[in-house]
């Protein structure tokens, strides 16, 4: 196992330098600069600016200055916001993008896999059909369609919740709500199939024959392996719930670090773009680790070499 560990390690490590490469000199390629505007600056003004941020040096030269910064947990100052760095900015916005995020995948994982496993159980019952059914409803209406329908009903017509902002707990009930909605339906299915087709596996059919409890059935003998796909799906869809916050949080005007990214972005705000992508580049590697970790202690059949 720890050699395996070892191995996942490096190349987390890896793909997150290619990652932070490819963005650092991606934005640096797009028409534009931090400093552009609708007047344009006197030249001797623009070449202090440049000479300030070190924009004025080759982009190598740049970018090793870049990976110094990052080596020592510096994201560098914000070239619009220049009242606050990166690390200030990014440090009052990510409790809000991992409430969110976090709260939206404990939904998605809770609702889909109970809706899956009740399906699963009695494939091609009525209830199998009516809760795959209604499951299904999040596939035609992804977050982006549901969030402002969300804002519309419960907080105009109806007046239940808040539309946006922050301030009390009613402000974290539609945001999460809209984000996981589609990630139920998905898990749901994935979670359905699995378990219907672990019902037919020998060692579940022994252990109906032996008169086993069925609560021990399902929980000693079912769903391990019927949730393996389920958690290799949960790399990947923790990334989206989290990168996904983007929309999220412009809808319901949240002051997260999805919002600074898409200003940082209008605004050519190179060092703010990078922060955000080196957090959100962590945390779905750190996912994706977990989740590759997790497969041993839930199959035994799984064997990882040293």
């Amino acid at each position: 196992m720890t050699g395996y560990l070892l191995n996942r390690l490096l190349i987390s490590g890896a793909t997150f330098l290619v990652i932070i490469t490819a963005v650092f000199f991606m934005i640096r390629a797009a028409p534009g600069g931090p400093f552009d505007g609708d007047r344009r600056l006197p030249p001797e003004v623009e070449a202090n600016l440049l000479a300030a941020y070190d924009l004025d040096q080759p982009p190598g030269r740049q970018y090793l200055n870049y990976l110094g910064m990052l080596a020592r947990g510096d994201l560098g100052p914000s070239f619009k916001q220049k009242d606050f760095t990166v690390n200030e900015l990014i440090a009052s916005g990510l409790p809000v993008s991992l409430g969110v995020g976090l709260t939206a995948l404990l939904l998605a994982v809770l609702g889909g896999v109970g809706i899956g496993v009740q399906a699963g159980l009695s494939p091609g019952s009525f209830s199998d059909a009516a809760l795959m059914g209604a499951a299904n409803l999040g596939l035609a209406l992804p977050s982006i369609v549901l969030a402002p329908l969300a804002v519309l009903v419960f907080a105009v017509w109806l007046g239940w919740l808040p539309a946006g902002g922050v301030g009390s707990p009613a402000h974290f009930i539609l945001p999460p709500l809209a984000l996981a909605l589609p990630f139920v339906t998905a898990i749901a299915r994935l979670t359905r199939g699995s378990v219907a087709e672990t019902l037919l596996e020998p060692h579940v059919m022994t252990a109906h024959a032996k008169g086993l409890p069925h609560r021990r059935i399902v929980f000693r003998h079912i769903l391990p392996i019927a949730l393996l796909p389920v958690l290799s799906f949960l790399g990947p869809a923790a990334a989206a719930l989290l990168t996904g916050s983007v929309v999220i949080e412009q809808v319901f005007e949240l002051p997260g670090i999805g919002r600074y990214f898409v200003q940082a972005a209008l605004n050519r705000d190179y060092t703010l773009v990078m922060g955000v992508v080196v957090v959100y580049a962590a945390f779905i590697l750190m996912f994706n680790l977990l989740v590759d970790l997790c497969y041993a202690r839930l199959d035994p059949r799984i064997r990882v070499a040293d």
